[in-house]
């Protein structure tokens, strides 16, 4: 018999944190997550994203042993801004068992609907900074970059059998670092930068430290039309800000000023440290912060993890100007392959972007969607 029940104490928060090294101890695809990470997402102390949603974390157990897990998430100022009365289910982990998957969507199901809401929609988090989707293809390759979804096979038929359809899919590109930069991107650079465009030279983290919350605007401003976007409060700013900044290297933070010394476009990347993180198995000590760091110099990947050009700048080839500086970047960091993140299907000038680089998709997610019954 399954029980499901809502995680209320420190321990239940610590079984439904460690449930997934549990699960995937034999998905040499998987990515572990830092433990200490986990328990900033996930303890409403810590990430302040809870303040501004209804939310539910729910464990389900089989004679006494925890076998699934999941979250419920509904916000209203998304929901709002967008007309709608949608729920989202999220971090969803459990054996392949359709008992157990079942209870936990229903568990969820129910919780939405007596919140009046009139549809579910996942996996989606807070918003479009956690791992959104379940993996529908490019299962054979190992996840490599963080905060992406490596889900196994099972969960699609779990989930289509509850009755959710596609609400839409996003694509992950791999992309060979060309060794000569395109000519029509130097000119194009070229004539942003004689427009009065120019980048902003970084060379240590604590530089980067007055840009924060200009960046955070920026993607307040222009991310308006990615599906379940909701804009970040300055505190959920700081507490992502402070999740990463540590790990980021300056050569690979593209900024672009435009006259008036406005923050106007920037490009956000990383060397690749799924290595350390996988060596590192969710912890840190006492030598899984020396894997990661080793992972960070040794690395042969850049991963392209935020970026966007001011609303009113779009189209004028600043997106040219970071490209080429990312480029030399990741040549001299001998870095040979590039990858995208995740990018929403119709999102098609970011696609052509990156097919023109050579890109092709090895990875594809899906976001699913059903109508609540009674509603």
């Amino acid at each position: 018999m399954i029980t499901v029940t809502s995680v209320k104490s420190k321990k239940d928060l610590k079984r439904f944190i460690h449930l997934p090294f549990s699960i995937h101890k034999d998905h040499k695809e998987w990515l572990p997550p830092l433990i200490s990470d986990e328990w900033k997402v996930f303890d409403k102390t810590q990430n302040h994203s809870f303040d501004t949603c209804e939310t539910v974390l729910l464990l389900a157990e089989r004679a006494g042993q925890v076998v699934g897990r999941i979250m419920g998430i509904i916000n209203p100022l998304y929901n709002k801004s967008h007309g709608e009365k949608a729920g989202r289910f999220c971090f969803v982990e459990c054996y392949d068992d359709a008992e157990v998957f079942d209870a936990l969507i229903q568990a969820v199901e129910n919780w939405a609907k007596e919140k009046g809401m009139e549809k579910l929609v996942g996996p989606l988090g807070f918003s479009d900074k956690d791992p959104q989707g379940f993996l529908i293809e490019g299962f054979e390759d190992p996840m490599t970059v963080m905060v992406t979804n490596c889900s196994l096979p099972y969960m699609i038929d779990h989930t289509e059998r509850n009755g959710y359809g596609k609400k839409l899919d996003l694509v992950q590109y791999r992309i060979e670092t060309p060794e000569i930069i395109p000519e029509v991107y130097k000119r194009v650079a070229e004539r942003v930068q004689n427009r009065g465009f120019d980048l902003v030279a970084l060379e240590k983290s604590k530089e980067m430290r007055p840009y924060i919350q200009p960046v955070f605007d920026l993607i307040n401003e222009t991310y308006t039309d990615i599906y379940g976007f909701a804009p970040l409060t300055e505190i959920e700013s700081k507490e992502f800000s402070e999740r990463f900044l540590p790990l980021l290297n300056p050569k690979y933070i593209q900024l672009v000023k435009d006259k008036e010394g406005q923050l106007s476009a920037f490009m956000v990347a990383m060397p690749n440290i799924s290595k350390g993180f996988k060596k590192a198995n969710g912890r840190l000590f006492p030598f899984g912060f020396i894997h990661i760091l080793r992972s960070l110099k040794t690395a042969r990947q850049l991963d392209l993890l935020l970026g966007c050009v001011k609303t009113k700048y779009q189209n004028s080839g600043l997106d040219a100007l970071m490209a080429v500086s990312q480029l030399e970047a990741a040549r001299k960091g001998n870095l040979d392959i590039m990858d995208s993140h995740v990018v929403m299907e119709e999102n098609t000038k970011m696609r052509a972007i990156y097919e023109r680089l050579g890109g092709n998709i090895y990875k594809r997610y899906r976001i699913f969607e059903k109508k609540l019954l009674g509603m």
